[in-house]
């Protein structure tokens, strides 16, 4: 009987990489302890040594992370503090001149 597909986290499945890594188990040992099967334990060996060099890249810029508009990240700033002003002056709490209530 097939048990249903499961999901396993980035954490885990390094997790278990690592310790196929180390060496100190079989296959068929790790896939008792973590409950996985040993192709499974082996295909996420694979990716980890594939993409070990990524975790050491510095300065390059990730391809999984979309690029950081600041200019729209600027304006949604200032955005909110007019509409936070906006909102203060409407309950009677506008700050004093120094910018302190």
């Amino acid at each position: 009987m097939r048990r249903p597909r499961r999901n396993h986290s980035p954490v885990f499945k390094a997790k278990v990489a690592l310790a196929a890594l180390e060496g100190n188990a079989t296959l068929t040992q790790l896939a008792e302890r973590f409950d996985v099967h040993a192709n499974q334990i082996a295909e996420w060996r694979r990716q980890l040594i594939a993409h070990a060099a990524e975790a050491f890249a510095e300065g390059e810029r990730r391809t999984d992370a979309p690029p950081i508009d600041v200019k729209a990240l600027h304006a949604k700033i200032g955005q909110q503090a007019l509409e936070l002003d906006f909102l203060a002056h409407a309950l009677g709490r506008a700050p004093g001149p120094s910018g302190k209530r």
